[in-house]
């Protein structure tokens, strides 16, 4: 049985990383994969370490890194991740880094001397 558990949080992170706006909680998780939201979260905390929420937010994280230093706006990665504002990615993302989008990448990534 808890190899199929094990599927079926896959499942659903698989389901997330290909599109991260997807916003659908743990509760429609356990529903969708026919398990307990206790279940689930024991086994992600797990098999990744982090909660399920703090594993989606890491996940946006890294997806908005990828995308900011490829050029898109603060604005495109907001709404790419589900976020309902900029102003509400912008917080996440100081909360993860400490600094504004803007700030960050213009410091990571500057080109020149």
């Amino acid at each position: 049985m808890h190899s199929a558990h094990t599927r079926q949080l896959r499942a659903s992170a698989r389901a997330i990383s290909l599109d991260p706006s997807d916003r659908r909680t743990l509760q429609d998780w356990a529903a969708e994969t026919g398990t307990s939201e206790r279940t689930l979260t024991r086994l992600c905390t797990a098999q990744t370490g982090p909660s399920f929420g703090r594993w989606r937010r890491q996940l946006h994280m890294i997806v908005a890194l990828r995308e900011l230093s490829g050029g898109a706006t603060v604005q495109q990665v907001a709404y790419g991740l589900g976020y309902e504002s900029p102003s509400a990615f912008i917080t996440m993302f100081k909360k993860a880094f400490g600094k504004p989008p803007a700030t960050y990448i213009a410091e990571r990534f500057k080109v020149g001397p």
